[in-house]
C-alpha cells in the first residue's frame, strides 16, 4: 500500500450544525480524500476529482472546508492551542488536494481570502 501523500490526525471534522469526531483523521491516498472517525471508521470519501476544498473567510487560520460527495465538512486542523501547527497543515491539506487536481487537470481548490 502506497504512502499517504497527506495525513492529519487529531482533526475536529464537523457537518453544520453538529461535531462528528473531535479527533479525526484525514487522509489523501492514491488519489482519494477519506475523513475517518477517532475509531478509524470512515465518515466519507471521494476521489480527489469530485473534491472542492477552500479556506473559508469567516474561519480560522487552522481550518478548511471540503466538500465531498456533496456534503460540506468543516475541518479544524488545530488542537488544544496549538493554532501555528493547525495553519501549516491547513495550507499543506489545500496544497496537495491542489497539486492532485492540478495534475489531473481539475481545479477545486480555492482560498476564500484571495
Amino acid at each position: 500500500m502506497a504512502e499517504p501523500e497527506f495525513s492529519a490526525t487529531g482533526v475536529r471534522i464537523g457537518r453544520w450544525p453538529r461535531s462528528l469526531t473531535r479527533a479525526g483523521q484525514v487522509l489523501v491516498k492514491d488519489g482519494r480524500l477519506v475523513l475517518l472517525t477517532s475509531n478509524g471508521l470512515e465518515i466519507d470519501s471521494a476521489p480527489l476529482g469530485s473534491v472542492t476544498a477552500a479556506r473559508p473567510w469567516f474561519a480560522g487560520e487552522d481550518s478548511t472546508v471540503a466538500t465531498v460527495n456533496g456534503t460540506r465538512y468543516r475541518l479544524t486542523m488545530a488542537q488544544r492551542g496549538q493554532a501555528k501547527d493547525g495553519e501549516e497543515l491547513a495550507g499543506r491539506f489545500l496544497e496537495t488536494v491542489r497539486a492532485a487536481q492540478d495534475a489531473c487537470g481539475l481545479r477545486g481548490v480555492q482560498d476564500a481570502r484571495d
